[in-house]
């Protein structure tokens, strides 16, 4: 029987006029560039750890201290005018206050070179909500609180206490020390290839972070065991070369301003504030600044957010939406962007993408997936681009997991969060091996294949009992554990439709589940949200809608089929809701739904652009198949 439409004949509309605007608006975005920048939101708790690293570096060094003055003087100020309403901070301007940021900015305030009446205001405030949240300000109170927050994840809790102790809201010197648990910062002077078998108490990427605030935990709050402090003291040189070996060239390490800060203030609290690593850490501070006296989590996502923007443009319109010279440079800037040699910050094996084009980007999965969907899609027939593409194909196929699941940087480190498989990546990696699928090399496919169904079965076997994913790098705020189902449905739901013809029956039934669970989550508005009951978010309701018109071809068994029906009526609904945010000009607002390392929310101004463009492509396209195909019941 021929299927019902997808969607009428005036919803249809208003979907080709939505995407005609949304594909304007992003590629408008690019302002003459050959790629997509973007803009990451103010944090907080970035400004407060760079101006505490300058503050304590200036205080021994004149020439920071005439160069970062100014610098210093707004970022204080910009803190002190972003306080939210309770008294606390969050870590982006539209985030709820966290117990994390709202400590480090005390903390800050209590090293501001300013009289300390003149944010008297403000550290009262902060107080008053300290001791809501943490029971007391009493040291000890205070400790357990930003523990808990991070569980057996020390990557984060140990920085910021550091900071405390670097700012005495810990105690006076050895007691506050006494606080602040020992960074085994000896063990970066083994070789980098056995730290997987180490199982640091750390992440991959936070190498830098172990060396120096270990040092200065050693240097300030020495052990009293006498062979532990041989030991550390014979390890300091060797460990401080290892991390000047890690720093990028313009000083950011990750590109990210809280580990350099971090790395920065705990050296220059050991004076070491002329040593290069410090240098430079101040000098990528002060050029990651913002005018407004701020500064954001990260530099920025330029090859993340080409690659999702190339993406969302894909589409069998013709015209396309991207001129072949468009296509061209951007291919050709995606290309230079792939690792070429062994990076020395995880050891990572040429064939990668960063998520960035500055020098402190790493590889990474989820941003090499993404360079091989958009790389297929700008040029998948030219030899350099194939070359590319096989390259990054065999970098993720060695990334793997014995679980059969994709982590962020490193196969095998551990399980403390970037370093575990995770269903969103893997589902990436997925989709990325299937693009490319069709002329990889001989070689090369009996690989893709196994790949594929280790992958496949790690993604059901990771599928929760109601037919969600939780994924890796997106939250949503209003959840009680900071996660969003919804987000790592909406990316699983693609990877299992890419699987096509190699799907199974046990396949097939997870994306069954996967949709009515995604269909049953929508608002009574039609859009959709990360956490249950909260208010629609532009990304989230677009990211829905793309999974379920990816998944309608697969699913349209019958249109008397209750998962069909419900499915079809989320569609309908939801894309209702999207159509009048692009109509009445609210689709620009971004939602803080991005989960950084270290649960550090921000936003993205670039995402609601990126994933409506995204979504209206999809449900033009299934609207297309919908009128063409003949679906008869029980196909899929």
């Amino acid at each position: 029987m021929t299927a019902a439409p997808l969607l009428d004949s005036a919803l249809t509309a208003r979907v080709g006029r939505a995407r005609a605007t949304a594909v304007a608006a992003l590629l408008a975005a690019r302002d003459g560039a050959p790629h997509w920048t973007g803009e990451l939101s103010a944090s907080a708790l970035s400004t407060a750890t760079a101006v505490t690293a300058l503050t304590l570096v200036a205080r021994g060094d004149h020439a920071t201290a005439a160069r970062a003055k100014d610098t210093i003087r707004r970022g204080y100020a910009w803190l002190a005018q972003n306080q939210n309403a309770d008294g606390g901070w969050g870590d982006t301007t539209r985030s709820f206050s966290n117990i994390s940021t709202t400590t480090l900015v005390w903390a800050a305030f209590g090293v501001a070179p300013e009289p300390s009446s003149a944010f008297a205001a403000n550290v009262a405030a902060a107080e008053r909500w300290l001791t809501a949240a943490a029971g007391s300000l009493e040291p000890a109170r205070l400790v357990a609180a930003i523990e808990r927050r991070y569980g057996r994840d020390r990557t984060f809790s140990i920085p910021i206490l550091t900071m405390c102790a670097l700012c005495g809201r810990l105690g006076e010197h050895a007691e506050g020390w006494n606080r602040v648990r020992q960074l085994p910062f000896e063990l970066a002077a083994l070789p980098q290839a056995w730290f997987g078998a180490l199982q640091l108490p750390v992440v991959s990427y936070a190498l830098p972070a172990l060396i120096a605030i270990g040092q200065v935990r050693h240097g300030l709050g020495p052990t009293a065991n006498p062979i532990l402090h041989w030991l550390r003291e014979r390890c300091r040189v060797r460990t401080l070369a290892k991390l000047t070996q890690l720093q990028p060239p313009n000083g950011g390490f990750l590109e990210a301003i809280p580990l350099t800060s971090f790395v920065t203030m705990s050296l220059a609290a050991l004076d070491l504030r002329t040593h290069p690593v410090v240098q430079r850490g101040v000098a990528f501070l002060l050029a990651s600044a913002r005018s407004d006296g701020s500064w954001p989590i990260d530099t920025n996502l330029a090859t993340w957010v080409t690659t999702l923007s190339v993406n969302a443009l894909a589409t069998a319109e013709n015209p396309p939406s991207l001129s072949d010279t468009d296509r061209h440079a951007i291919r050709d800037w995606l290309q230079r962007q792939q690792l070429r040699q062994t990076h020395a910050y995880t050891l990572a094996a040429p064939g990668g993408w960063a998520w960035t084009d500055l020098p402190g980007g790493v590889p990474d999965a989820d941003d090499t997936a993404g360079a091989i969907l958009a790389l297929s899609q700008l040029d998948g027939n030219d030899p350099a681009t194939r070359a590319a593409l096989h390259a990054g194909a065999r970098w993720l196929l060695d990334l793997q997991n014995r679980d059969g699941g994709i982590p962020t940087f490193c196969r095998g480190w551990g399980k403390l969060p970037f370093d575990r498989s995770s269903p969103d990546i893997t589902a990436h990696a997925i989709r990325a091996w299937v693009a490319i699928r069709t002329h990889a090399p001989v070689a090369l496919q009996p690989r893709l294949a196994t790949a594929l169904a280790r992958a496949g079965k790690f993604l059901r076997r990771t599928q929760r009992t109601d037919g969600a994913w939780v994924p890796l790098w997106f939250g949503h705020q209003q959840d009680a554990h900071d996660e969003n189902p919804l987000y790592g449905t909406a990316r699983v739901i693609p990877a299992l439709c890419a699987l096509g013809a190699h799907t199974d029956s046990a396949t097939t039934a997870s994306l069954a589940r996967a949709v009515a669970w995604l269909s049953a989550r929508q608002n009574t508005d039609g859009g959709w949200s990360g956490a249950a009951g909260a208010p629609s978010s532009l990304e989230e309701t677009a990211l829905a809608l793309e999974a379920l018109a990816n998944a309608w071809p697969r699913l349209a068994v019958a249109v008397d089929s209750p998962i069909c029906a419900a499915h079809q009526t989320a569609l309908a609904c939801g894309t209702a809701w999207l159509c009048s945010e692009v109509e009445c000009g609210r689709w620009h607002e971004p939602a803080p739904i991005g989960f950084y390392f270290a649960k550090l929310w921000y936003f993205e101004k670039l995402y609601p652009l990126i994933f409506a463009t995204g979504a209206l492509s999809a449900l033009e396209r299934a609207v297309s198949l919908s009128a063409e195909a003949k679906v008869g019941r029980g196909s899929v």
